[in-house]
């Protein structure tokens, strides 16, 4: 990943996941024989700790990272954030917290409150859209519709909090006009705002999209989760999804995460990390250093 003479990078992972499934309940971990709407997780539905994930590392110089939700059941989202500020403690990673509250349920108040008491929250996590037959049986698909919700959504800024935004691109629209009336409210869009229809009336449809949430200065763009979409992506299979996602929303608002370990159901994380930088070979050394890292630790505060 260095060239003769480069400086080295300090690496932040963005979005990675971890879990015991002895300290929290996660369902789709112990549900077994369903596929998912990024394939089969039969390999992953096991623990995956803090010297799993660094093993995956290796010698790559990742030197932050960023934890988001991932799944644990409803009264168990406060629990997680309490085994992940204990593995962070005793570790050194992951040094943000993007933890998970319901925030159409009525003690959703209460819950944030609990979150933000651990020092390494950084933000919060509540997915609207994955894909159309999961959002269907969620519900989650009706969450930007509903009142409490948005009401708590718009709590999230006074205490401190952002939000990682994980949806579908016809959310798009009416995500974009619910965010323009909160512009205080910093949010990471997740996956590249998830581009699932690669056509090119879909990836047309897509990208409108992502260029009118990149008009608000409030929001970013993770780089991550391609494995979900395509098994077999690579830089080049990718890039027209990568390259208008930084020409909207310009390398300081964009950061890279490898969505481990639910990509390392199809690449290796030493892959991941190779075709990132492949992908921004053409960038000056301050904007590949803002999308490989300083944006990750500005907007969590790292």
């Amino acid at each position: 990943m260095k060239e003769r003479g480069e400086p080295e990078l300090s690496l932040v992972d963005a979005h990675h996941h971890l879990w015991d499934l002895g300290a929290v309940r996660y369902p789709w971990l112990m549900e077994k024989g369903v596929r998912r709407f990024f394939g089969d997780p039969t390999p992953i539905q096991k623990n995956y700790l803090l010297a799993d994930f660094r093993r995956d590392i290796g010698a790559l110089p990742v030197r932050q990272s960023v934890h988001v939700q991932v799944g644990a059941a409803a009264d168990q989202s406060v629990a997680e954030t309490r085994w992940l500020q204990g593995v962070a403690k005793a570790g050194g990673m992951p040094g943000a917290i993007v933890a998970f509250c319901d925030l159409a349920a009525a003690d959703a108040p209460a819950v944030l409150d609990a979150q933000r008491a651990y020092p390494n929250v950084r933000g919060i996590r509540q997915i609207i859209g994955r894909s159309t037959e999961e959002d269907k049986k969620t519900g989650s698909d009706a969450l930007l519709a509903d009142p409490r919700w948005r009401r708590n959504l718009a709590r999230l800024p006074a205490m401190g909090l952002t939000f990682d935004l994980q949806l579908v691109p016809p959310q798009l629209p009416q995500t974009i006009e619910l965010l323009e009336k909160l512009p205080e409210l910093r949010v990471a869009l997740c996956h590249c705002g998830s581009p699932w229809d690669r056509s090119a009336a879909g990836l047309a449809f897509w990208r409108r999209g992502i260029e009118r949430l990149a008009e608000l200065p409030h929001a970013y763009c993770k780089l991550s989760g391609f494995g979900m979409f395509d098994p077999d992506w690579d830089a080049r299979r990718v890039r027209d999804v990568v390259g208008p996602a930084i020409d909207a929303f310009g390398p300081s608002r964009c950061m890279f995460g490898s969505n481990f370990p639910v990509d390392r159901l199809y690449r290796t994380y030493g892959f991941v990390w190779a075709q990132y930088r492949s992908l921004i070979d053409e960038f000056s050394a301050s904007e590949q250093a803002a999308m490989l890292g300083d944006t990750a630790r500005r907007f969590y505060r790292l």
